[in-house]
């Protein structure tokens, strides 16, 4: 079984044992977080597509850590102006790990 779901403004398709790293979510590590927002399930049953959510379905996770993402450089240059600026930016991320997908009604 799988599902779509939509977190961060971001979509995943998830399946039960999968590990992702989703945009900064409240919760420490070792404790569960339920993501309700599950655009479509998949499975054996067949696919049900939500409008926009499938009602009653949810997606369960575990917080397996909370991190920073990749250096992020953003440097600009005005030629012929010696003029230059660099800044850098890491993302604020959270692994989870997927324990189980409730299909709903």
């Amino acid at each position: 079984m799988y599902a779509v779901v939509k977190t961060g403004g971001k979509q995943y398709k998830v399946a039960s044992g999968d590990v992702i790293k989703v945009e900064k979510l409240a919760g420490e590590a070792g404790s569960m977080i339920e993501l309700g927002e599950v655009l479509m399930v998949g499975g054996e049953a067949g696919v049900t597509i939500g409008a926009p959510t499938v009602t009653g379905a949810s997606v369960a996770c575990e917080v397996l850590d909370q991190a920073k993402g990749p250096k992020v450089i953003s440097f600009k240059k005005r030629r012929r102006k010696n003029s230059r600026r660099t800044r850098g930016h890491r993302q604020q991320i959270t692994v989870l790990k997927v324990t189980g997908i409730s299909a709903g009604a």
